[in-house]
Formats: C-alpha cells, sequence, structure tokens
C-alpha cells in the first residue's frame, strides 16, 4: 500500500488582494504568488487580461472554498476607449477589422450610456474564455473560425463617463456584475456611435467585499525575497493576508462556542434555540473567536454545515 503524498507547501489560509501589473496573466501571478508564500494551494477569483491591471483575488489554502462567494460579487473598473477601429480581440492586441473618420461627442457618449445600464443583452468577444462546443472562444479564434456566440444576459449597476481627454478617446467607470466584458462594451459604443472603438486601457479597482485600499503591488512582494532568513520572510508576507471568513461578509454569521465548533467540524449540525436564534438562510457561516469555521444552512432551528475548514 502507497504512502500518501506529502502536500507540498505551507497549509496557509488567507486572501491576497492583489495590484495584478499590466502584461501579466492572472496564472502567472497566481503561481508566483503561490511560491512566494510557499502555499500549498492557491486560486484566483476573476480572471483580469493580460492587459488589464488592478484588483485580482487570490485565495490560499483553504480560502479556495470560499472563491465562487467572490466571483459572483460586483466589480468596478475603469477603462478607456480609442475610437476610430475596430479590432479583432477588442483591445490593442487584435488587428483593426473596420475603421471611421467619425468621431463622437461628449454629449452623443452620454445620450447612449442608459442603454447600457441595467440588465442587457451582450455577447462576448470573439478572444474571450467563453466554451463553444466543449471549446474555448480563443482558442477557436486563433485558429482563424468566425463564431457565432450567443448574447447573454449581464447586470450593469453604473455606467458613467470620467472624462474625454481628445477627440479620440474616453475614460468611463463601470460598476458590473460577474461574466460583463468591458470590452464588448467598448466594441458596442463604437457600433452605435458609427465610429467603431477597442478598450485601449483597463484597470480593475474593486472586487466585492475587497475595498481598494486592501490591493498590494506585485513589486512590494517581490522586494520580500531579498530578506535571507525564510522564517521572517514569509512572516513578512503573511501580514498582507486578509482573513478567510471576509469573503464570506454578505453571508448571515453565526458566532460559535468551542464545543459548537467541534460539532460542525466532525459535519454534524447544531441547535439554535432562543429569542436570538438566527432566521433561516439558505447560506451562512459559523466563526470561533473570528476564525472561520464552517459554511452551511440555516433551517428548522439548526445550522447544518456543508464545508468545514482547518
Amino acid at each position: 500500500m502507497s504512502k500518501p503524498r506529502k502536500p507540498k507547501g505551507r497549509p496557509i489560509s488567507g486572501w491576497l488582494i492583489l495590484d495584478k501589473p499590466y502584461d501579466f496573466g492572472s496564472t502567472e501571478a497566481v503561481s508566483k504568488i503561490k511560491w512566494l508564500f510557499k502555499a500549498e494551494k492557491a486560486g484566483h477569483a476573476g480572471t483580469l487580461d493580460p492587459l488589464a491591471s488592478g484588483m485580482l483575488p487570490i485565495a490560499l489554502g483553504d480560502a479556495t472554498k470560499t472563491v465562487p462567494y467572490v466571483m459572483d460579487g460586483r466589480k468596478v473598473y475603469e477603462f478607456t476607449v480609442t475610437w476610430g477601429e475596430e479590432r479583432a480581440t477588442d483591445d490593442m492586441e487584435g488587428a483593426a477589422l473596420r475603421t471611421s473618420d467619425k468621431r463622437p461627442t461628449a454629449e452623443e457618449i452620454r445620450a447612449l450610456l442608459p442603454n447600457y445600464t441595467g440588465t442587457i443583452l451582450q455577447v462576448p468577444p470573439q478572444f474571450s474564455a467563453i466554451k463553444i462546443d466543449g471549446n474555448r472562444a480563443y482558442d477557436l479564434a486563433r485558429d482563424g473560425e468566425q463564431l457565432e456566440i450567443p448574447a447573454r444576459e449581464v447586470d450593469v449597476h453604473r455606467l458613467t463617463l470620467l472624462a474625454t481627454p481628445d477627440e479620440n478617446t474616453a475614460h468611463f467607470e463601470v460598476e458590473c456584475g460577474k461574466g460583463t466584458y468591458v470590452r464588448s462594451l467598448a466594441r458596442d459604443f463604437g457600433r452605435d456611435l458609427g465610429c467603431f472603438g477597442y478598450v485601449s486601457g483597463l484597470r480593475r479597482t474593486f472586487v466585492a467585499p475587497f475595498a481598494e485600499e486592501s490591493m498590494v503591488p506585485l513589486a512590494k512582494l517581490v522586494e520580500l525575497e531579498a530578506i535571507e532568513d525564510q522564517d521572517e520572510r514569509l512572516a513578512a508576507l503573511d501580514a498582507f493576508l486578509i482573513d478567510t471568513a471576509e469573503a464570506l461578509s454578505s453571508l448571515p454569521h453565526l458566532p460559535v462556542s468551542e464545543d459548537q465548533a467541534h460539532r460542525l467540524k466532525m459535519g454534524n449540525p447544531i441547535i439554535l434555540r432562543g429569542r436570538d436564534a438566527p432566521l433561516p438562510a439558505p447560506e451562512a457561516y459559523a466563526t470561533l473567536r473570528g476564525r472561520l469555521v464552517a459554511i452551511g444552512e440555516i433551517a428548522e432551528g439548526e445550522f447544518r454545515p456543508r464545508r468545514v475548514f482547518a
């Protein structure tokens, strides 16, 4: 009988809110953070294109179990649209497909924005991670296939024109829900305005529930590699981690006792009694002295764990 494989890395848990640099892939960023922290496992909540910068929440250890709750959160982007061309990738990387000499006025742009606010239908870019018959759209597009990607509903909560520095560019801010493509917004703005357009700058400033002030530049973390003592270096890195439970702040919270925490960690429900017992909820989380114990359901006077944490 073979011996169980020894985990590689430290069993740490928490969120690092990385300020991803421009021209650096999300998967590349996760690998770098996992290596720096000597973490057993890592994952991210929401891909950022290499040409985009800004907030990339990275989960380490048990925090990877809470990734779906961050993936579903609202996001805020600041982006620049350059007018006059529609490009294959809807950003700076692609070849120009169509051009126009027309340029929109600020008044024309503002008049358009209400059409893109609320629940809208949006066709994802040809170069996107959407799956078509089991294949990623960007792989098919690279092979020269013209794709028919179906439109889907996305939520745009707020869309603001920030500035028009010159006739060729406009700066925007958008607050949106899961699955919204900013590149598609730029493409569709350009088509509706009759001038074409593509994203020439993109930065994510917010992913609920993490604030912009939580972001840590990659360069700041890389600087700590100069600390020769490993324990000292890892302690300095760990100081940037946010508690795993922060990802669940939108859910009902249940503080529990030591005995209750033990039951939950064994996968057993706990009974909730008294006037202060929480209301039924399909999802809630339990903590012991501020540390995450379990995510589960509150029903019929019980908290029933679905996921437990070390």
